[in-house]
């Protein structure tokens, strides 16, 4: 090991809506020293999520907000440099929340899993292999419980989780629908994901384009949005629809909350169920869905797309990128090139 700094991405300050680059700033400090029973990991990629924006966020949400000077949480895809533990040799790739910086010393229980797919690109092990496909996986089979022949609308369709979820529908015999914003991603869904159909929400006509889309209506529901596209799916679920929610992107603020239409006449008279998730409280599933998303890579019947910045740097203004629509497919941040 030649280096000697460690680079990281501090928490400046606290935002009240989406994170900007000014919320954050980048440091060097001395390369953390390994002690007791830990693991020296180097981080080759890091991720940007949706769910970012909670953890920064000082409204109570389901994680401890970082604190303000602490490195920016986040999953890696890392390299393990030394090690003290048994399990883990160097050379061993592994994931976990390592947060935005170039090393981490960490126990054993702060790493989430070794990476065995070693056949496909470690990226993906933050992507489809990471917890964006085990949360469309999860999300889609076990909540939304997708029927053959049933039709499944997606928000944010072109996204990380939404793009795995259409096509896992598909696998699953259903018709899918996918919500994008813009061209170039509805166009994402059909040509590159497969879906059925692909909308636009940002047409005048969004609300009569989702009504051609769902002629038959909507049995599933994955809603990673919330706000009006939410609110124009919820007058086409049929009888006994499921939705799952996922993610509320499309609202600024839960403070004070907003103003909208109401479901619950929606779910009395078509007797549906809504029901919300997060991945974290479900590590049982994780192997059962690397089996499946690892399978249908391998055979070609599941494809992903990457959005990759290069260099620490890029990391402050990354989640606010997320959240204008910057991206096609899954944000990452690369710090090395393998």
């Amino acid at each position: 090991m030649t280096a000697t700094v460690n680079r990281q991405v501090l928490l400046k300050s606290r935002p009240e809506g989406i994170p900007e680059s000014r919320h954050f700033q980048i440091v060097e400090s001395a390369l953390p020293t390994l002690v007791g029973n830990r693991v020296l990991v180097r981080n080759l990629y890091l991720s940007v999520e949706p769910a970012m924006r909670g953890w920064v966020s000082a409204v109570k949400n389901y994680s401890d907000p970082v604190p303000v000077g602490g490195v920016m949480r986040s999953f890696a895809v890392a390299r393990v440099e030394a090690s003290r533990h048994p399990d883990y040799r160097v050379g061993d790739l592994v994931t976990g929340l390592f947060g935005w910086q170039d090393y981490a010393v960490v126990e054993a229980e702060a790493i989430r899993r070794k990476v065995t797919e070693t056949d496909l690109p470690p990226s993906t092990a933050l992507g489809v292999l990471g917890i964006n496909g085990v949360t469309a996986h999860y999300g889609l089979l076990e909540i939304g419980q997708p029927r053959p022949g049933e039709t499944v609308v997606v928000s944010t369709a072109a996204g990380a989780v939404g793009s795995c979820v259409g096509q896992i529908a598909k696998l699953k015999g259903c018709r899918a629908v996918g919500i994008a914003g813009g061209p170039q991603k509805t166009q994402l869904c059909t040509q590159s994901f497969g879906f059925d159909a692909a909308v636009d929400y940002k047409t005048p006509d969004f609300a009569q384009q989702l009504a051609a889309a769902c002629g038959g209506g909507v049995d599933v529901y994955f809603d990673n949005t919330a706000g009006p596209v939410s609110d124009a799916v919820h007058e086409h679920l049929n009888i006994g629809a499921r939705v799952v929610i996922c993610g509320t992107a499309s609202v600024a603020s839960w403070d004070p909350p907003p103003q909208g239409p109401r479901i619950e006449r929606h779910l009395l008279v078509k007797r549906a169920r809504i029901e919300g998730f997060v991945i974290f409280d479900h590590p049982e599933h994780e192997d059962v869905a690397l089996h499946d998303l690892a399978g249908w890579l391998r055979s070609g019947q599941l494809r992903y797309l990457e959005d990759v910045l290069d260099g620490i740097d890029q990391a402050p203004g990354a989640i606010a990128g997320l959240y204008r629509g910057d991206n096609l497919g899954k944000r990452l941040i690369r710090l090395t090139r393998e």
